[in-house]
């Protein structure tokens, strides 16, 4: 499966990683595309996790999920 999640508060490379990172912590996350200009962050996962799980860990590290 696909999620596409708006992102904001990423501003350099740093932060790019930083939700990569955090995305790729959860289990069952096998890709992660991050787009600094338009904040869309692309994720590739099982069925299994859902939308809120990934956007408490991009929470967790300091950004907004919108």
């Amino acid at each position: 499966m696909t999620t596409m999640l708006m992102v904001s508060g990423m501003t350099c490379n740093h932060c790019k990683m930083s939700v990569t990172d955090a995305l790729k912590k959860l289990s069952g996350v096998s890709r992660v595309e991050v787009d600094l200009q338009t904040k869309q962050v692309t994720v590739e996962h099982d069925p299994d996790v859902d939308r809120a799980s990934m956007a408490q860990a991009v929470e967790a590290v300091g950004f907004d999920v919108g």
